[in-house]
């Protein structure tokens, strides 16, 4: 059992107060409750809290990842709920968007993921280089390759641009494995491995999937087939040098200050245990956790890991089928919440509704929570007029894909 509601601390009664009056956006909240075993009613506010448009935030966070959460639904929580300074968490960090929106907003952050991708989109932008920087070294690599390549990557990949990015592949894993690497080697690394694959000449490949989910071989010759094309030269520095100047656009630079002024905490561990965080030291996690088995990480990031070097093989992703097995990974996440959070210290823990809206996800979080000892505050359904998938498959709103962020706040009393 835990503790009563009326142990709720400061913010949440003026939280509550702003979510029944908020129209931001033009539309009234609708509030309703739900009741929860052990704990009673707790309010549901259902509205538009935070934009759906694109491109509406930092343009540091524009790297694709499978599965992120916008960068407004952390800045929702970490303005609301924590003070500068104050330690800002994600035990499923992704891409990276809790900890970016936390470091812009001037808080300390730290993160989890248990693929190493993830370390390879959020540590570098923590701590960005300047354009020139970034500049001068790609004109000290030498993109030339004349070994031996993989041949079966000329589906996506004009030859020429196929011997620049295994140069540069070369250059990159010689210099981490050798521990030479910097911050610049490794913003390129981020840089490249997130243009890798995509549908514009902005990407290295010919028109393929956007560039979170690279298909197989096998599926990119059917593609090049029915659309009859063929992979056209690009010039990887060029490219890379072009998607850094929009992340470190002019406009952005005087917000990036905070960003490498502490470093941050970043395990490549399962976040069920993570000893690397103290007790008590947490004030806020946001998070988004897999969703059952709804996206399989290790097909769509299998190019994104042979450029890095990464063995897909060795990542022990999570392949959650039933609820129950998700609720019971999610209760095993939440006593290590439970230990790492300061006593009133917050959970902000964002899931969707899947299998076509017969999973509400939220329900199950509940449970997994209130068994580690946390008590539910609230839900906020944040309503959205599309889907996650819509614009890459064509999809109509409200028929598949995510159509709503539904966040469980919980508490430590």
């Amino acid at each position: 059992m835990i503790p009563a509601l009326s142990n709720l601390v400061s913010p949440v009664p003026s939280l509550l107060d702003e979510l029944r009056d908020f129209s931001n956006f033009g539309s009234p909240t609708v509030l309703a409750k739900v009741a929860v075993p052990e704990v009673g009613p707790i309010p549901v506010f259902t509205n538009e809290f935070w934009t759906s448009k694109q491109r509406a935030a930092h343009p540091l966070h524009e790297v694709s990842y499978r599965a992120c959460f916008k960068p407004q639904l952390p800045r929702f929580f970490i303005e609301r709920l924590t003070q500068p300074g104050d330690l800002v968490y994600d035990p499923f960090m992704g891409r990276g968007t809790t900890l970016v929106e936390g470091a812009l907003l001037d808080r300390r952050v730290a993160g989890c993921d248990v693929n190493p991708l993830s370390r390879v989109f959020v540590e570098s932008r923590l701590n960005p280089p300047t354009i020139e920087a970034v500049a001068d070294r790609l004109r000290s690599i030498d993109f030339s390759w004349h070994r031996e390549l993989r041949t079966d990557l000329r589906v996506f990949y004009h030859l020429s641009t196929l011997r620049q990015l295994t140069a540069l592949r070369h250059y990159l894993i010689r210099r981490i494995t050798s521990g030479n690497a910097d911050h610049v080697d490794r913003w390129i690394q981020m840089v490249a491995t997130n243009r890798l694959t995509g549908h514009s000449p902005g990407f290295f490949s010919v028109y393929t999937l956007p560039p979170n989910q690279a298909v197989s071989v096998a599926s990119q010759k059917r593609i090049n087939a029915k659309r009859r094309q063929k992979p056209e030269r690009r010039v990887v520095p060029a490219l890379i040098l072009k998607k850094t100047r929009q992340l470190l656009s002019e406009s952005s630079l005087s917000q990036l200050s905070a960003l490498n002024s502490q470093p941050p905490c970043l395990l490549t561990r399962s976040s069920a245990f993570t000893p690397e965080l103290a007790d008590e030291s947490v004030d806020l996690v946001v998070t988004s956790p897999p969703f059952l088995d709804t996206v399989d990480y290790a097909q769509d990031n299998w190019l994104r890991s042979w450029f890095c070097g990464i063995d897909p093989a060795t990542v022990p992703i999570w392949h959650l089928r039933s609820v129950a097995d998700w609720t019971t990974a999610m209760t095993r996440v939440f006593d290590e919440l439970h230990r790492v959070l300061k006593p009133g210290g917050f959970v902000a823990f964002e899931v969707g509704e899947v299998r076509n809206g017969k999973v509400q996800l939220e329900h199950h979080a509940m449970q997994a929570g209130i068994a580690a000892g946390l008590a539910p505050v609230l839900v906020i359904i944040n309503s959205q007029q599309f889907t996650k998938t819509a614009n890459c498959w064509g999809v109509s709103n409200n028929i598949k894909g995510t159509n709503t962020n539904r966040v469980v706040l919980f508490q430590k009393l």
